[in-house]
């Protein structure tokens, strides 16, 4: 049986977030000791690291919850499971796209101030106050 800090330790999970787990239902309730503190079996530890994991990998707290429903029904199909993680990777290239747009305007943005002007002739200054001055939308 591991305390609540035991399992934020080996999971690297912080104590309030590994509650929220538990009153979000993702985590089982833990069992509580005389002195009600919180003790986690390794099922526990199994979930949490499973969590942790998806939520490494970007998956929302609603996809982690039905990837432990598919999980704790063996006997299901596993293709509800490929479809959220096909959805979670169209996301995550999505946001590539968009970082990739905002790496070269920040870019040519940084590039059109060497820095030894005043700032009231700041390039950086003035794109960020004027969208306009952009040469593309990110």
């Amino acid at each position: 049986m591991f305390s609540i800090g035991e399992l934020s330790k080996r999971t690297k999970v912080k104590i309030p977030t590994i509650r929220y787990y538990e009153e979000m239902g993702l985590l089982a309730e833990a069992e509580r000791t005389s002195g009600n503190q919180r003790r986690y079996d390794s099922v526990g530890l199994e979930r949490l690291s499973f969590i942790r994991h998806a939520r490494d990998l970007g998956f929302s707290i609603e996809a982690v919850a039905l990837l432990i429903e598919l999980q704790e029904h063996p006997d299901r199909s596993c293709e509800a499971a490929t479809n959220i993680a096909v959805s979670q990777l169209s996301e995550v290239r999505d946001k590539i796209k968009r970082l990739n747009r905002l790496e070269k305007e920040l870019t040519r943005i940084s590039k059109g101030c060497d820095g030894s002007g005043k700032s009231e002739d700041c390039y950086v200054l003035s794109s960020l106050a004027d969208h306009k001055l952009c040469k593309s939308d990110h």
